[in-house]
Formats: structure tokens, sequence, C-alpha cells
């Protein structure tokens, strides 16, 4: 608020949301294998935490259908969404959907994880550990493979909505 006012709320879950939806984030896509079939699920809550060693997080809803075939995969990509992929990130984020039908995808090198075709980049790792955080779970992630795979510009999520960047 640019004339000093201050809207002070409780941590509500709507006042939660309100308050950290200002927080621009990127979007990706975690994906696996659940045996001989792909599995994935959007997540914004992805950021690096060590480079040495090389270590990533993202964080889980505890009621994901898909965290469990991850999990006993003890392996994940993160998939870096492009500003053109926003139909992706919203059929990943709808439960019940079928994730693959209508998109390509390669196995990675590392861990045989599903490589979106199209997508900026991709983070290949095994599930180095994970925490129990409220709703939600912490994973950690050793990095086994990594790049750059497309070019353009990210997708971002900011206050409820998908945008990209402008430089």
């Amino acid at each position: 608020m640019s004339d000093g006012a201050e809207a002070v709320m409780r941590p509500d879950e709507a006042s939660f949301r309100t308050v950290l939806g200002h927080f621009a984030t990127g979007v990706t896509i975690i994906t696996a294998m659940d045996g001989d079939v792909p599995c994935g699920l959007a997540a914004n809550s992805f950021t690096s935490v060590s480079m040495d060693p090389p270590l990533v997080l993202f964080c889980v809803a505890k009621d994901s259908s898909t965290w469990p075939k991850i999990r006993a995969a003890g392996s994940f990509a993160v998939n870096i969404l492009g500003d053109d992929q926003e139909d992706i990130c919203r059929v990943f984020a709808t439960r019940g959907a079928d994730r693959f039908s209508r998109i390509g995808w390669r196995a990675s090198g590392g861990s045989s994880s599903p490589l979106l075709h199209d997508a900026l980049a991709y983070v290949d790792c095994s599930i180095e550990t994970e925490y129990d955080a409220g709703d939600h779970v912490v994973v950690i992630g050793r990095v086994i493979e990594l790049g750059v795979t497309a070019k353009g510009g990210p997708l971002l999520f900011y206050r409820g909505g998908y945008g990209r960047f402008e430089a």
C-alpha cells in the first residue's frame, strides 16, 4: 500500500492465502514413474537448498493421491514450465485428470523420471529425505542430473493467477 497504510490480519486460511499470494513463484511439474506408468503433480513450492551437495526441495499436500507414487519411486524430476504452458499446469493441478495423455515426454537419463517436452528446464533427483510440515510434506531431493531444454520465459503464479515475466 503506497500511502503507508498497513492491513494487519490474523493468520487464518483466507488471510494466509491473500498475503502469500503476493509472492510470485515459478510453476513446476513434479514427475516420477509408478512402475511403467508416468505420474505427476503441479507444484509452485520449489526452491534450491544447497550447492554442496546439490539439493532442492518441494512441498506437497499430505492428501495428494500422487505423492505416495512419487515416494515409492524414490526419485523425481522437476519440470520448470514456460510461460506458454499454463494449460499443462492446469491439467496436472486437477485431481483425477489423465495427465500424460496429451503431452509428450521422455525418460531422464538419471532416474528415468518423465521430462516434459518443451519445459524450460529440468532437475532430476533422488529423494534424500522428507519432513512433516503441518498439512504438507517437505521433500528434499539430491540432484543427479539437470538441464535447460527450451527457450522462453517462465510461467509465474501470482495472486491466484498465471502470468509471465516481462524483462
